[in-house]
Parts: C-alpha cells; structure tokens; sequence
C-alpha cells in the first residue's frame, strides 16, 4: 500500500522508514509505543522549515516587482493548512496515515489540520531520503501548482497586523499563550495579542502558530475594519 503512495508522489524511498515515519500520527504513537517522539512530529517541525525556503525562493525568483510585505502573503498563503489539505488530498494521502482508534473513529484522515502536518512530514522525509532535490520535486508538482498571483485566500494575519500597527510609531505587539486544551493528539491553544500592552485580539487553533494568526486577524478586525 505505501507503495501506492510512492507511486502518487512520483518518489521511491531509499529508506522506506523514513516514509512510514511521516505517516504516523501522534495519536497511533501514543496509543502503540506511549511516545510521541515516534510520530511525525520532529519530521513536521523539519518539513515546514523546508517547505517555507523553498516557497520563498520560488516566490523571489519569479515576482521580481513584488515587495516583501506581499510576498510574505503570497507565501503564507501557499503553505497555509488549506493549501496543504489541498495537495493531501491529490494524492490520497488520508487513507495512508496511521492514526489512533479515537483519532480514526472521529475522522482525522480527512481533517485538514492532520492532512496539512502530514505534508510537512513527507517533505522531510523526502528531504532526508534524497536531499534538496527530492523535496523540491514534492514541492514543485503538490504546492507551486496554485500560486495566488491575485487574491489571496489565507493572509499572513501576523505580518499584516505589524505593517498596520507600524504606520504609528513606537507600536509594541506581543503574544501570549494564555491556556490549552484537548488530549496531546488534539490539541486546542488559545492566545492573546497585545498592542502596548493592552489586549487587543484573542485567537485559539490545533498549534500555537494557528492560534496566533487567529488573535491577529481579530485585532485587525478590531483596530482596522476597514483594511484589506
């Protein structure tokens, strides 16, 4: 069957273990092994460090006449747990997960957030197994297959608040995590955005940097309603 997957991504493994590794949700090692450090997670970690190079340098080299604060959009865009989801999905890779009999029975394999980790983890696994080369062709035929050259459908909320806040000076924004929720497997984070100290935005999501972008996209909503 993983072999199925191989096919779909257009790559054969020289260590399959690598592979199975970024198939393996966290619930599956916890209920299996009682740790987590054998599931994807390390590998997600890994994965959306090389996923995020590899947008940007796509992104660089061919808008030339796009600023920074855009193309920091356009990428966030592209590595967004939509966009991720999206490319999960072309490849059936759902059904080839291993996740823990809670997880299955409530529907993680067609859960984006699960579906958007899993590709950061099989990026890294290809990045491992066969280098910068392998993980761009990943990237090349799954992610670049979209580029949002016009409206953008996920906005980098954080760096938009921070170019609004700077149009004053001496602006100060800070996040804090302020609780979490939820079994290790399904986490719930739930953070506050600042501006000078005082509470301006409250945002919860399945990881920290989720629940960040969602504090930012209130405080815009409450600082800046009439922004783009």
């Amino acid at each position: 069957m993983i072999k199925d997957l191989e096919a779909a991504i257009g790559y054969r493994f020289k260590n399959l273990s690598l592979l199975q590794n970024a198939l393996t949700h966290s619930s599956y090692a916890n209920e299996r092994w009682h740790n987590s450090l054998l599931s994807n997670e390390r590998l997600e970690f890994l994965g959306d460090s090389v996923l995020g190079m590899l947008v940007a340098e796509y992104l660089f080299r061919n808008f030339p006449n796009r600023p920074e604060g855009e193309l920091t959009r356009m990428r966030a865009d592209m590595v967004c747990e939509k966009t991720l989801a999206a490319a999960a999905n072309r490849i059936g890779l759902g059904e080839h997960l291993l996740l823990g009999h809670g997880e299955e029975q409530g529907g993680g394999r067609s859960r984006d957030s699960i579906l958007a980790d899993a590709v950061e983890s099989v990026i890294a696994a290809c990045f491992l197994d066969g280098g910068i080369t392998a993980a761009l062709q990943f990237v090349q035929q799954f992610i670049l297959v979209e580029v949002p050259v016009t409206k953008l459908h996920n906005m980098d909320y954080k760096t938009r608040l921070q170019e609004l806040v700077q149009q004053k000076k001496n602006q100060v924004l800070a996040y804090s995590l302020v609780g979490q929720s939820g079994p290790d497997h399904d986490k719930r984070f739930d953070v506050e955005v600042s501006l000078n100290g005082a509470v301006v935005g409250h945002g919860s999501g399945s990881s920290k940097k989720r629940a960040e972008q969602d504090a930012a996209r209130a405080a815009i909503g409450k600082l800046f309603p009439d922004a783009d």
